[in-house]
Protein backbone atom coordinates (compact mmCIF):
# COMPACT_ATOMS: atom_id res chain seq x y z
CA UNK A 1 0.00 0.00 0.00
CA UNK A 2 2.97 2.27 0.83
CA UNK A 3 3.92 1.74 -2.92
CA UNK A 4 0.86 2.44 -4.23
CA UNK A 5 0.53 5.24 -2.41
CA UNK A 6 4.00 6.82 -3.30
CA UNK A 7 3.51 6.11 -6.84
CA UNK A 8 0.12 8.17 -6.76
CA UNK A 9 2.02 10.69 -5.38
CA UNK A 10 4.42 11.08 -7.84
CA UNK A 11 2.93 10.03 -10.77
CA UNK A 12 2.00 13.50 -12.15
CA UNK A 13 4.39 15.39 -10.12
CA UNK A 14 6.12 16.98 -13.05
CA UNK A 15 3.49 17.82 -14.77
CA UNK A 16 1.63 19.21 -11.08
CA UNK A 17 4.29 21.40 -10.37
CA UNK A 18 5.08 23.30 -13.77
CA UNK A 19 4.48 26.58 -13.58
CA UNK A 20 2.09 27.22 -16.85
CA UNK A 21 3.33 31.03 -16.99
CA UNK A 22 6.98 30.35 -17.39
CA UNK A 23 8.31 29.80 -20.45
CA UNK A 24 9.61 26.33 -21.04
CA UNK A 25 13.35 25.44 -22.58
CA UNK A 26 11.42 23.39 -25.37
CA UNK A 27 9.65 26.71 -26.57
CA UNK A 28 12.55 29.17 -25.99
CA UNK A 29 14.20 26.51 -28.72
CA UNK A 30 10.82 26.28 -30.45
CA UNK A 31 11.05 30.52 -31.29
CA UNK A 32 14.94 30.73 -31.13
CA UNK A 33 15.12 32.65 -27.92
CA UNK A 34 17.29 30.54 -26.82
CA UNK A 35 20.35 31.74 -29.13
CA UNK A 36 18.14 34.68 -31.06
CA UNK A 37 17.63 36.98 -27.52
CA UNK A 38 21.55 37.92 -27.40
CA UNK A 39 21.91 39.77 -30.40
CA UNK A 40 20.07 43.27 -29.53
CA UNK A 41 22.43 43.65 -27.72
CA UNK A 42 25.14 42.14 -29.42
CA UNK A 43 24.39 44.55 -32.16
CA UNK A 44 23.59 47.66 -30.18
CA UNK A 45 27.09 47.38 -28.95
CA UNK A 46 28.04 47.39 -32.73
CA UNK A 47 26.60 50.80 -32.89
CA UNK A 48 25.61 53.25 -30.47
CA UNK A 49 25.41 51.50 -26.79
CA UNK A 50 28.48 52.11 -24.57
CA UNK A 51 31.69 52.35 -27.27
CA UNK A 52 29.01 54.73 -29.39
CA UNK A 53 29.25 57.16 -26.19
CA UNK A 54 30.99 60.36 -25.14
CA UNK A 55 34.41 58.89 -23.99
CA UNK A 56 34.56 55.88 -26.11
CA UNK A 57 33.68 57.55 -29.20
CA UNK A 58 33.39 61.26 -29.30
CA UNK A 59 36.25 62.49 -27.42
CA UNK A 60 38.30 60.16 -29.22
CA UNK A 61 37.89 59.73 -32.99
CA UNK A 62 35.23 61.93 -33.79
CA UNK A 63 37.72 64.63 -32.23
CA UNK A 64 40.53 63.57 -34.12
CA UNK A 65 38.99 63.63 -37.45
CA UNK A 66 37.17 66.86 -36.63
CA UNK A 67 33.52 65.95 -37.13
CA UNK A 68 32.65 67.12 -33.60
CA UNK A 69 34.40 69.44 -31.30
CA UNK A 70 34.58 69.98 -27.27
CA UNK A 71 34.43 73.42 -25.72
CA UNK A 72 34.39 71.56 -22.49
CA UNK A 73 37.76 72.01 -20.17
CA UNK A 74 37.95 68.63 -19.32
CA UNK A 75 40.55 67.15 -16.93
CA UNK A 76 41.97 71.35 -17.39
CA UNK A 77 41.92 71.05 -21.11
CA UNK A 78 44.77 68.17 -20.74
CA UNK A 79 43.13 65.33 -22.53
CA UNK A 80 42.04 63.16 -25.28
CA UNK A 81 41.31 66.07 -27.76
CA UNK A 82 45.20 67.58 -27.09
CA UNK A 83 46.62 63.99 -27.51
CA UNK A 84 47.32 63.74 -23.80
CA UNK A 85 45.76 59.79 -23.09
CA UNK A 86 42.88 60.66 -20.68
CA UNK A 87 39.77 58.38 -21.43
CA UNK A 88 40.47 54.85 -23.19
CA UNK A 89 37.26 52.84 -22.69
CA UNK A 90 36.65 51.27 -26.33
CA UNK A 91 38.50 47.99 -25.46
CA UNK A 92 36.48 47.22 -22.56
CA UNK A 93 33.14 47.93 -24.71
CA UNK A 94 34.01 45.02 -27.19
CA UNK A 95 35.61 42.22 -24.84
CA UNK A 96 32.94 43.31 -22.19
CA UNK A 97 30.35 42.82 -24.56
CA UNK A 98 30.53 41.79 -28.04
CA UNK A 99 32.42 38.93 -27.79
CA UNK A 100 31.59 36.89 -24.95
CA UNK A 101 28.35 37.31 -26.12
CA UNK A 102 28.61 36.12 -29.22
CA UNK A 103 30.73 33.10 -27.61
CA UNK A 104 27.40 32.03 -25.83
CA UNK A 105 25.53 32.49 -28.79
CA UNK A 106 28.34 30.23 -30.81
CA UNK A 107 28.39 27.47 -27.91
CA UNK A 108 24.29 27.33 -28.12
CA UNK A 109 24.14 27.53 -32.04
CA UNK A 110 26.81 25.19 -33.48
CA UNK A 111 25.94 22.95 -35.39
CA UNK A 112 22.48 23.24 -34.83
CA UNK A 113 22.08 26.67 -36.02
CA UNK A 114 24.60 27.25 -38.62
CA UNK A 115 22.74 31.23 -39.67
CA UNK A 116 22.87 32.16 -36.33
CA UNK A 117 26.08 30.80 -35.83
CA UNK A 118 27.53 32.47 -39.26
CA UNK A 119 25.46 35.84 -37.72
CA UNK A 120 27.20 35.76 -34.99
CA UNK A 121 30.24 35.49 -36.67
CA UNK A 122 29.77 38.60 -38.60
CA UNK A 123 29.16 40.54 -35.69
CA UNK A 124 32.40 39.68 -34.21
CA UNK A 125 33.96 40.67 -37.61
CA UNK A 126 32.24 44.18 -36.86
CA UNK A 127 33.24 44.44 -33.78
CA UNK A 128 37.35 43.34 -34.36
CA UNK A 129 37.19 45.71 -37.52
CA UNK A 130 36.26 48.65 -35.55
CA UNK A 131 38.79 47.36 -32.74
CA UNK A 132 41.61 46.82 -34.33
CA UNK A 133 41.16 49.75 -36.41
CA UNK A 134 41.65 51.62 -32.80
CA UNK A 135 44.40 49.48 -31.14
CA UNK A 136 46.32 47.65 -34.06
CA UNK A 137 46.99 44.22 -32.52
CA UNK A 138 44.19 42.99 -30.38
CA UNK A 139 43.31 39.61 -29.29
CA UNK A 140 40.93 37.42 -31.70
CA UNK A 141 42.28 33.94 -31.89
CA UNK A 142 42.73 33.39 -28.59
CA UNK A 143 39.93 35.23 -26.90
CA UNK A 144 38.43 33.00 -24.17
CA UNK A 145 41.65 31.40 -23.58
CA UNK A 146 42.19 30.50 -19.75
CA UNK A 147 45.84 30.55 -20.17
CA UNK A 148 47.56 33.01 -17.50
CA UNK A 149 48.77 34.75 -21.21
CA UNK A 150 46.33 35.78 -23.65
CA UNK A 151 48.18 36.00 -27.38
CA UNK A 152 46.91 39.19 -28.85
CA UNK A 153 47.08 38.66 -33.03
CA UNK A 154 49.35 40.65 -35.51
CA UNK A 155 47.12 43.34 -37.28
CA UNK A 156 48.05 40.98 -40.65
CA UNK A 157 46.98 37.84 -39.03
CA UNK A 158 43.24 39.78 -38.11
CA UNK A 159 42.47 40.89 -41.98
CA UNK A 160 43.45 37.18 -43.09
CA UNK A 161 41.12 36.10 -40.96
CA UNK A 162 38.72 38.41 -41.36
CA UNK A 163 38.65 37.74 -44.84
CA UNK A 164 37.98 33.95 -43.83
CA UNK A 165 35.34 34.29 -41.94
CA UNK A 166 33.24 36.27 -44.25
CA UNK A 167 33.94 33.43 -46.70
CA UNK A 168 32.52 31.08 -44.60
CA UNK A 169 29.55 33.44 -43.52
CA UNK A 170 28.88 34.47 -47.23
CA UNK A 171 28.82 30.28 -48.38
CA UNK A 172 26.63 29.45 -45.09
CA UNK A 173 24.14 32.77 -45.78
CA UNK A 174 24.33 31.86 -49.45
CA UNK A 175 22.89 28.35 -49.05
CA UNK A 176 20.11 29.54 -46.87
CA UNK A 177 18.53 32.35 -48.45
CA UNK A 178 15.36 31.40 -47.84
CA UNK A 179 15.72 30.73 -44.03
CA UNK A 180 13.55 33.01 -41.56
CA UNK A 181 14.56 32.02 -37.97
CA UNK A 182 16.25 35.48 -37.63
CA UNK A 183 13.34 37.51 -38.68
CA UNK A 184 12.04 38.37 -35.18
CA UNK A 185 15.85 38.99 -33.75
CA UNK A 186 16.73 41.05 -37.11
CA UNK A 187 15.79 44.91 -36.57
CA UNK A 188 18.22 45.81 -39.18
CA UNK A 189 16.84 43.38 -42.43
CA UNK A 190 14.11 41.67 -41.21
CA UNK A 191 15.16 38.34 -41.20
CA UNK A 192 16.75 39.42 -45.30
CA UNK A 193 19.51 36.95 -45.64
CA UNK A 194 19.92 38.30 -49.17
CA UNK A 195 20.56 41.97 -47.43
CA UNK A 196 22.83 40.07 -44.75
CA UNK A 197 24.87 39.11 -47.91
CA UNK A 198 25.01 42.47 -49.76
CA UNK A 199 26.38 43.89 -45.95
CA UNK A 200 29.16 40.87 -45.74
CA UNK A 201 30.20 41.73 -49.41
CA UNK A 202 30.26 45.53 -48.22
CA UNK A 203 32.37 44.72 -45.43
CA UNK A 204 34.84 42.96 -47.47
CA UNK A 205 35.57 45.68 -49.94
CA UNK A 206 35.39 48.48 -46.97
CA UNK A 207 38.23 46.12 -45.55
CA UNK A 208 40.23 45.91 -48.86
CA UNK A 209 40.24 49.43 -49.30
CA UNK A 210 41.61 49.82 -45.75
CA UNK A 211 44.27 47.87 -46.48
CA UNK A 212 45.00 48.50 -49.89
CA UNK A 213 48.40 50.64 -49.49
CA UNK A 214 50.42 48.12 -47.22
CA UNK A 215 48.92 44.99 -48.93
CA UNK A 216 47.70 46.33 -52.62
CA UNK A 217 47.56 42.50 -54.40
CA UNK A 218 45.39 40.76 -51.61
CA UNK A 219 43.48 44.43 -51.49
CA UNK A 220 42.56 43.66 -54.50
CA UNK A 221 41.98 39.91 -54.84
CA UNK A 222 39.53 40.45 -52.04
CA UNK A 223 38.09 43.68 -53.43
CA UNK A 224 37.25 42.33 -56.79
CA UNK A 225 35.87 39.09 -55.22
CA UNK A 226 33.46 41.42 -53.29
CA UNK A 227 32.73 42.98 -56.52
CA UNK A 228 32.05 39.81 -58.40
CA UNK A 229 30.16 38.12 -55.26
CA UNK A 230 26.53 37.42 -57.22
CA UNK A 231 25.09 38.03 -53.91
CA UNK A 232 25.83 42.14 -54.90
CA UNK A 233 26.86 45.05 -52.20
CA UNK A 234 25.10 47.73 -50.76
CA UNK A 235 24.48 50.32 -53.72
CA UNK A 236 21.15 52.12 -52.93
CA UNK A 237 20.01 53.21 -49.63
CA UNK A 238 17.15 50.92 -49.44
CA UNK A 239 19.90 48.68 -48.73
CA UNK A 240 21.72 50.43 -46.07
CA UNK A 241 22.41 48.81 -42.58
CA UNK A 242 21.01 51.32 -40.26
CA UNK A 243 21.32 50.00 -36.79
CA UNK A 244 18.66 50.56 -34.55
CA UNK A 245 18.74 52.17 -31.30
CA UNK A 246 16.70 50.32 -28.73
CA UNK A 247 14.49 52.72 -27.71
CA UNK A 248 18.38 54.80 -26.61
CA UNK A 249 18.87 59.08 -27.71
CA UNK A 250 21.72 59.07 -30.10
CA UNK A 251 24.90 59.57 -28.44
CA UNK A 252 25.76 62.66 -30.24
CA UNK A 253 22.64 64.42 -29.21
CA UNK A 254 22.67 63.54 -25.84
CA UNK A 255 25.94 65.00 -25.42
CA UNK A 256 25.12 68.01 -27.44
CA UNK A 257 21.69 68.77 -26.07
CA UNK A 258 21.48 67.39 -22.89
CA UNK A 259 25.26 67.57 -21.64
CA UNK A 260 26.41 70.93 -23.90
CA UNK A 261 29.52 68.67 -24.60
CA UNK A 262 30.41 68.71 -27.95
CA UNK A 263 29.80 71.08 -30.94
CA UNK A 264 29.98 71.33 -34.75
CA UNK A 265 34.07 71.05 -35.93
CA UNK A 266 35.04 74.10 -37.59
CA UNK A 267 36.58 71.77 -39.96
CA UNK A 268 33.05 70.93 -40.83
CA UNK A 269 32.21 74.34 -41.30
CA UNK A 270 35.06 75.20 -43.43
CA UNK A 271 34.21 72.25 -45.58
CA UNK A 272 30.53 72.34 -45.41
CA UNK A 273 30.06 76.29 -46.05
CA UNK A 274 33.04 76.73 -48.22
CA UNK A 275 31.35 74.03 -50.87
CA UNK A 276 28.14 74.79 -50.48
CA UNK A 277 27.05 72.23 -49.37
CA UNK A 278 23.35 71.11 -49.19
CA UNK A 279 24.04 68.42 -46.27
CA UNK A 280 24.93 71.06 -43.45
CA UNK A 281 21.35 72.09 -42.46
CA UNK A 282 20.76 68.50 -41.93
CA UNK A 283 23.70 67.82 -40.05
CA UNK A 284 23.63 70.83 -37.61
CA UNK A 285 21.66 73.31 -36.08
CA UNK A 286 22.01 77.09 -36.71
CA UNK A 287 24.49 79.58 -34.08
CA UNK A 288 22.91 81.59 -31.13
CA UNK A 289 22.11 84.97 -34.05
CA UNK A 290 24.35 86.50 -31.52
CA UNK A 291 27.27 84.57 -32.79
CA UNK A 292 29.11 86.46 -35.48
CA UNK A 293 28.97 85.28 -38.93
CA UNK A 294 30.59 88.11 -41.00
CA UNK A 295 33.34 85.77 -42.56
CA UNK A 296 30.66 83.86 -44.41
CA UNK A 297 27.02 85.71 -44.48
CA UNK A 298 24.27 83.87 -44.72
CA UNK A 299 25.02 80.54 -43.13
CA UNK A 300 24.31 81.24 -39.30
CA UNK A 301 26.31 78.17 -38.14
CA UNK A 302 29.71 78.30 -36.12
CA UNK A 303 31.82 75.71 -35.37
CA UNK A 304 34.74 75.55 -32.56
CA UNK A 305 38.31 74.29 -33.28
CA UNK A 306 39.50 70.71 -31.33
CA UNK A 307 42.21 71.27 -28.98
CA UNK A 308 41.83 75.48 -29.16
CA UNK A 309 43.49 77.84 -27.20
CA UNK A 310 42.78 77.82 -23.74
CA UNK A 311 42.06 81.53 -23.31
CA UNK A 312 38.62 82.45 -21.36
CA UNK A 313 35.89 84.21 -23.56
CA UNK A 314 33.46 86.49 -23.26
CA UNK A 315 30.59 84.96 -21.10
CA UNK A 316 32.16 82.23 -19.20
CA UNK A 317 35.47 80.58 -18.72
CA UNK A 318 36.73 78.68 -21.72
CA UNK A 319 35.04 75.15 -21.89
CA UNK A 320 31.59 76.17 -20.36
CA UNK A 321 30.22 79.56 -21.69
CA UNK A 322 29.36 81.24 -25.00
CA UNK A 323 30.66 78.10 -27.30
CA UNK A 324 29.17 75.29 -25.45
CA UNK A 325 25.65 76.83 -25.44
CA UNK A 326 25.40 79.36 -28.81
CA UNK A 327 28.14 77.60 -31.32
CA UNK A 328 26.50 75.00 -33.67
CA UNK A 329 24.60 71.69 -32.37
CA UNK A 330 23.51 68.76 -34.07
CA UNK A 331 21.10 69.04 -36.09
CA UNK A 332 17.75 68.53 -33.38
CA UNK A 333 16.29 65.98 -35.49
CA UNK A 334 18.97 63.83 -34.20
CA UNK A 335 17.09 63.65 -30.58
CA UNK A 336 14.43 61.26 -32.53
CA UNK A 337 16.48 59.21 -34.22
CA UNK A 338 15.97 55.46 -33.94
CA UNK A 339 18.82 54.17 -35.73
CA UNK A 340 22.41 54.94 -36.58
CA UNK A 341 24.11 54.74 -40.15
CA UNK A 342 26.99 51.79 -40.32
CA UNK A 343 27.41 50.96 -43.87
CA UNK A 344 25.49 53.16 -45.98
CA UNK A 345 25.10 53.18 -49.94
CA UNK A 346 27.35 56.20 -50.67
CA UNK A 347 30.45 54.64 -48.53
CA UNK A 348 30.45 51.61 -50.81
CA UNK A 349 29.97 53.95 -53.97
CA UNK A 350 33.29 56.23 -52.66
CA UNK A 351 34.94 52.56 -52.19
CA UNK A 352 34.42 51.38 -55.49
CA UNK A 353 35.42 55.07 -57.05
CA UNK A 354 38.78 54.86 -55.28
CA UNK A 355 38.88 50.83 -56.41
CA UNK A 356 38.58 52.00 -59.83
CA UNK A 357 40.73 54.50 -59.47
CA UNK A 358 43.45 51.49 -58.46
CA UNK A 359 42.88 49.43 -61.37
CA UNK A 360 40.46 47.10 -59.83
CA UNK A 361 38.15 45.55 -61.68
CA UNK A 362 34.87 47.22 -61.35
CA UNK A 363 32.23 48.19 -63.97
CA UNK A 364 31.77 51.63 -63.94
CA UNK A 365 34.60 54.31 -63.83
CA UNK A 366 35.75 56.47 -60.84
CA UNK A 367 33.92 59.61 -61.67
CA UNK A 368 30.61 57.60 -62.08
CA UNK A 369 30.94 55.93 -58.33
CA UNK A 370 32.29 59.07 -56.78
CA UNK A 371 29.33 60.67 -58.44
CA UNK A 372 26.91 57.85 -57.48
CA UNK A 373 28.03 57.85 -54.14
CA UNK A 374 27.30 62.33 -53.35
CA UNK A 375 23.84 61.31 -54.89
CA UNK A 376 23.40 58.76 -52.72
CA UNK A 377 24.37 60.69 -49.52
CA UNK A 378 22.54 63.29 -50.75
CA UNK A 379 19.36 61.56 -50.41
CA UNK A 380 20.07 59.68 -47.42
CA UNK A 381 21.13 63.05 -45.43
CA UNK A 382 17.50 64.36 -47.28
CA UNK A 383 19.78 67.47 -48.81
CA UNK A 384 19.04 69.67 -51.77
CA UNK A 385 21.12 71.30 -54.29
CA UNK A 386 22.68 68.29 -55.74
CA UNK A 387 23.23 69.00 -59.36
CA UNK A 388 24.33 71.89 -58.33
CA UNK A 389 26.88 70.83 -56.07
CA UNK A 390 28.04 68.13 -58.51
CA UNK A 391 29.01 70.74 -61.00
CA UNK A 392 30.61 72.95 -58.63
CA UNK A 393 33.92 73.30 -60.50
CA UNK A 394 35.09 77.01 -58.62
CA UNK A 395 33.44 76.72 -54.67
CA UNK A 396 36.76 75.92 -52.26
CA UNK A 397 36.65 75.08 -48.25
CA UNK A 398 37.20 78.42 -46.68
CA UNK A 399 39.37 79.68 -43.63
CA UNK A 400 37.95 79.72 -40.43
CA UNK A 401 37.75 82.64 -38.38
CA UNK A 402 36.89 82.03 -34.39
CA UNK A 403 34.20 84.52 -33.57
CA UNK A 404 35.48 85.06 -29.96
CA UNK A 405 39.39 84.41 -30.02
CA UNK A 406 40.81 85.52 -33.19
CA UNK A 407 43.29 85.16 -34.76
CA UNK A 408 45.08 82.66 -31.81
CA UNK A 409 42.04 79.70 -32.57
CA UNK A 410 41.93 80.95 -36.82
CA UNK A 411 43.52 78.58 -39.55
CA UNK A 412 43.98 78.96 -43.17
CA UNK A 413 42.48 76.05 -45.43
CA UNK A 414 44.60 73.06 -45.88
CA UNK A 415 42.13 72.11 -48.56
CA UNK A 416 41.84 73.39 -52.21
CA UNK A 417 39.59 70.87 -53.28
CA UNK A 418 36.12 71.72 -55.83
CA UNK A 419 33.70 69.20 -56.13
CA UNK A 420 33.31 68.62 -59.51
CA UNK A 421 35.02 65.64 -61.18
CA UNK A 422 37.82 66.09 -63.47
CA UNK A 423 39.44 64.00 -65.40
CA UNK A 424 42.69 65.96 -66.12
CA UNK A 425 43.27 66.07 -62.26
CA UNK A 426 46.08 64.17 -61.37
CA UNK A 427 45.07 60.85 -59.27
CA UNK A 428 45.71 62.12 -56.31
CA UNK A 429 43.73 64.96 -56.36
CA UNK A 430 40.73 62.93 -57.44
CA UNK A 431 41.84 60.43 -53.98
CA UNK A 432 41.46 63.70 -52.09
CA UNK A 433 37.92 64.53 -53.56
CA UNK A 434 36.97 60.74 -53.19
CA UNK A 435 38.06 60.56 -49.29
CA UNK A 436 37.00 64.00 -48.12
CA UNK A 437 33.11 63.33 -49.38
CA UNK A 438 33.72 59.71 -47.68
CA UNK A 439 34.52 61.98 -45.44
CA UNK A 440 31.66 64.66 -44.87
CA UNK A 441 28.94 61.57 -45.38
CA UNK A 442 30.17 59.34 -42.54
CA UNK A 443 28.90 62.04 -40.05
CA UNK A 444 27.70 60.24 -37.02
CA UNK A 445 29.66 57.08 -37.91
CA UNK A 446 32.75 58.51 -37.93
CA UNK A 447 35.79 55.73 -37.31
CA UNK A 448 36.15 54.82 -41.25
CA UNK A 449 36.85 58.04 -41.80
CA UNK A 450 39.98 58.20 -39.84
CA UNK A 451 41.04 55.10 -41.29
CA UNK A 452 40.98 56.85 -44.15
CA UNK A 453 42.80 59.94 -42.60
CA UNK A 454 45.65 57.90 -41.53
CA UNK A 455 46.99 56.02 -44.52
CA UNK A 456 45.64 59.27 -46.96
CA UNK A 457 46.06 62.30 -45.41
CA UNK A 458 42.81 63.49 -46.46
CA UNK A 459 41.02 65.25 -45.72
CA UNK A 460 43.49 67.92 -45.19
CA UNK A 461 41.67 69.39 -41.76
CA UNK A 462 43.34 71.40 -39.13
CA UNK A 463 46.10 69.68 -36.97
CA UNK A 464 45.84 70.51 -33.20
CA UNK A 465 46.17 74.01 -32.01
CA UNK A 466 47.60 72.32 -28.84
CA UNK A 467 49.34 69.36 -28.27
CA UNK A 468 49.72 67.86 -24.92
CA UNK A 469 50.88 64.30 -26.11
CA UNK A 470 53.50 63.04 -23.98
CA UNK A 471 55.31 59.70 -21.80
CA UNK A 472 54.30 57.42 -21.03
CA UNK A 473 51.78 57.41 -24.31
CA UNK A 474 54.12 59.23 -26.67
CA UNK A 475 55.07 62.23 -28.50
CA UNK A 476 53.31 63.22 -31.63
CA UNK A 477 54.90 66.05 -33.55
CA UNK A 478 53.89 69.16 -34.65
CA UNK A 479 52.01 69.25 -37.29
CA UNK A 480 51.11 65.34 -37.26
CA UNK A 481 47.85 63.45 -35.93
CA UNK A 482 47.45 60.97 -33.93
CA UNK A 483 47.72 57.45 -34.56
CA UNK A 484 46.26 54.92 -32.45
CA UNK A 485 44.66 54.36 -29.06
CA UNK A 486 47.29 52.56 -26.28
CA UNK A 487 46.46 49.47 -24.81
CA UNK A 488 44.18 49.33 -21.56
CA UNK A 489 46.45 49.67 -18.40
CA UNK A 490 44.26 46.51 -17.12
CA UNK A 491 45.59 44.28 -19.68
CA UNK A 492 49.23 45.58 -17.96
CA UNK A 493 48.49 44.66 -14.49
CA UNK A 494 46.41 41.57 -16.21
CA UNK A 495 47.88 40.05 -19.24
CA UNK A 496 51.64 41.38 -19.00
CA UNK A 497 53.07 39.45 -21.20
CA UNK A 498 50.76 38.99 -23.58
CA UNK A 499 50.56 43.37 -23.94
CA UNK A 500 54.36 42.85 -24.00
CA UNK A 501 54.57 41.36 -27.02
CA UNK A 502 51.79 42.90 -28.74
CA UNK A 503 53.78 46.13 -28.21
CA UNK A 504 56.30 44.40 -30.10
CA UNK A 505 54.26 44.10 -33.62
CA UNK A 506 53.93 47.74 -33.47
CA UNK A 507 56.67 50.44 -35.86
CA UNK A 508 57.69 52.24 -32.04
CA UNK A 509 55.87 49.96 -29.62
CA UNK A 510 52.76 50.73 -27.43
CA UNK A 511 52.11 54.62 -28.49
CA UNK A 512 50.07 57.03 -29.76
CA UNK A 513 52.18 57.78 -32.88
CA UNK A 514 53.22 54.34 -33.93
CA UNK A 515 50.94 53.73 -37.07
CA UNK A 516 48.81 50.89 -37.98
CA UNK A 517 49.22 48.38 -40.29
CA UNK A 518 47.04 49.70 -43.04
CA UNK A 519 48.88 52.75 -42.77
CA UNK A 520 52.20 53.37 -45.26
CA UNK A 521 55.47 54.00 -43.80
CA UNK A 522 55.90 57.14 -46.51
CA UNK A 523 52.42 58.73 -45.49
CA UNK A 524 52.37 59.32 -41.75
CA UNK A 525 54.49 61.34 -39.05
CA UNK A 526 54.99 58.73 -35.97
CA UNK A 527 56.32 61.94 -33.97
CA UNK A 528 60.11 61.32 -34.74
CA UNK A 529 61.18 64.51 -36.04
CA UNK A 530 59.71 67.01 -38.32
CA UNK A 531 56.89 69.97 -38.63
CA UNK A 532 53.90 70.44 -40.49
CA UNK A 533 51.57 68.85 -41.99
CA UNK A 534 53.56 65.75 -42.59
CA UNK A 535 50.51 63.06 -42.51
CA UNK A 536 50.08 63.41 -46.16
CA UNK A 537 49.91 60.49 -49.04
CA UNK A 538 51.79 63.01 -51.14
CA UNK A 539 54.57 61.21 -52.64
CA UNK A 540 52.75 57.40 -52.07
CA UNK A 541 53.79 55.28 -54.90
CA UNK A 542 51.11 54.72 -57.70
CA UNK A 543 51.70 52.02 -58.93
CA UNK A 544 49.70 50.54 -56.06
CA UNK A 545 46.67 52.13 -58.35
Amino acid sequence: MIALLMGACTKDFNSENTNPYQISDASLKQDFNNVGSFYPAMMSQNNAGFYGDQISENLTYESFTRHMASASNFASNVNNCTYYITWNSYWGDIYGNVMPKSAQVLQIARPTYPVFTEWAELLRVMAISKLTAVYGPVIYSDFGSLSTTVHYDKESDIYNRLFAELDTINNVFSANTAYTGIQNFDQVYGGNIGQWIKFANSMRLRLAIRICEVNPTLAKTQGEKAIKDPGGLILTNADNCNIPLYGAILPLARICYQWTDTQMDAAQESFLIGLNDGRLPQFFAKCDPSISVADHPGFQYKGTRNALAPIDVPGGAFGKGVRSSKFSFVNASFNTATSRRYMTAAEVNFDLAEAALRGWAVTGSAKSYYEAGITQSFADWGASGLSSYLADNTSKPIDYKDPLVSPVNDFKSRSTITVAWNEGDTNELKLEKIITQKWIDCFTNTLESWCDMRRTGYPKVPVNYINDSALPYGVIAKGAFIQRMPFVQGQYTGNPAGVAEAATFLPGGDLIGSPLYFVPANAVNTGTGGTGDTNSSAGISWTNF
